[in-house]
């Protein structure tokens, strides 16, 4: 054999270069730290996406169901709603009746409800406290009006100084609500009787309180259908529901529609009697500012959901509200502020 013939030698890698090495290097810690970032920025949305679900629906589930004023349909309908698509796992339902009406549903049917709110604080006051409520809130303000519509007969006529009037002519029908079953109803009386003395108009509350009776309804709402037909001209009627549902309105003077804190005592000097708790009993309804007032019943079955949307409408549902044409009273000052949960007290105050 030739021993010259050569021999295969065993491959090895060629050296690579300093530099190349350091560019190795250098991309495995851009990767490494792209890594690192993405998982932080991943565990933080993830926290984040957690808080944020904490802070939306706080863990509330199940059902409510709340009577409320008439007045109050639209814009706690509209309230209901956003609620609810901050809390997917709640079921509010939505009753409304007149106040009066509604507050006899639980005296007297022994319905069940878990919040009631009421286009009259003092209703909640008369006739839930202390049975079925220990506490009341105030949170909401109003006006009266004469709502009509362009078809309505002297609409291109009436104004502030001759409604009076106008409502009182035979070819002139006007509806009102029952005021044994709506504070609307009896707060028409009271409009009525201090256009008596602003008017010095003697027996004029007389004269229209006896005329179109057979216009009378459960609740003021009630009555849109019959204005909208043309069955009446003219309705006894809260500014927010005419607001709401864009009907032409005459604007009362502050002297008689129940809207100013200062006018108080004039207020006060008229009067009239509704239907009491009971059979024969009467309430005596004295004029005074308007007042919407809330509470809980006292066994309502999902306090804690109760108390959610409570202090969602308190807070949050005012700015709604105030769209809608009433004028947010949170907080107010009211007798039963012992009474109110620690967790609803900051919508309300307790006064000297």
């Amino acid at each position: 054999m030739n021993e010259n013939k050569h021999k295969t030698l065993p491959l090895t890698s060629k050296p690579q270069s300093p530099s190349k090495n350091l560019l190795q290097i250098g991309i495995f810690k851009k990767a490494i730290g792209i890594i690192v970032i993405f998982t932080l920025l991943v565990v933080n949305f993830s926290c984040s996406s957690s808080e944020k679900k904490d802070d939306r629906n706080d863990g509330l589930t199940g059902e409510l169901l709340v009577f409320h004023a008439g007045s109050l349909s639209l814009p706690f309908k509209k309230i209901t709603k956003k609620f609810i698509s901050m809390n997917p796992g709640v079921d509010i339902k939505l009753e409304s009746a007149g106040s009066v009406a509604s507050a006899r549903k639980i005296t007297d049917l022994n319905r069940y409800c878990d919040i009631f709110a009421s286009a009259d604080y003092k209703v909640i006051d008369e006739m839930l406290i202390p049975e079925h409520t220990d506490f009341n809130i105030k949170f909401a303000g109003n006006e009266m009006a004469i709502v009509y519509t362009e078809k309505s007969k002297y609409a291109s006529e009436i104004n502030e100084k001759n409604w009076h009037e106008i409502l009182l002519k035979d070819d002139v029908h006007y509806g009102r609500s029952n005021p044994d079953a709506d504070p609307c109803g009896y707060r028409a009386v009271l409009v009525s009787k201090l256009s008596n003395t602003y008017y010095n108009k003697p027996g004029f509350a007389e004269k229209i309180l006896a005329k179109d009776n057979k216009y009378i309804r459960p609740k003021e709402t009630d009555l849109l259908a019959l204005l909208e037909t043309g069955t009446i001209d003219y309705i006894f009627l809260y500014r927010s529901v005419a607001q709401q549902h864009k009907l032409s309105y005459l604007l009362l003077p502050d002297s008689i529609n129940l809207k100013k804190f200062e006018l108080k005592e004039f207020y006060s000097t008229v009067e009239t009697q509704i239907m009491g708790k009971k059979k024969g009993e009467t309430i005596t309804k004295k004029g005074a500012p308007m007042v919407y007032g809330i509470t809980m019943h006292k066994d309502a079955k999902n306090k804690k959901l109760a108390m959610g949307f409570m202090k969602f409408i308190l807070s949050d549902g005012m700015k709604i509200m105030e769209k809608n044409g009433q004028t947010s009273l949170v907080p107010s000052v009211t007798d039963s502020f012992d009474k109110i949960p620690e967790e609803l007290k900051g919508f309300a105050s307790k006064g000297l």
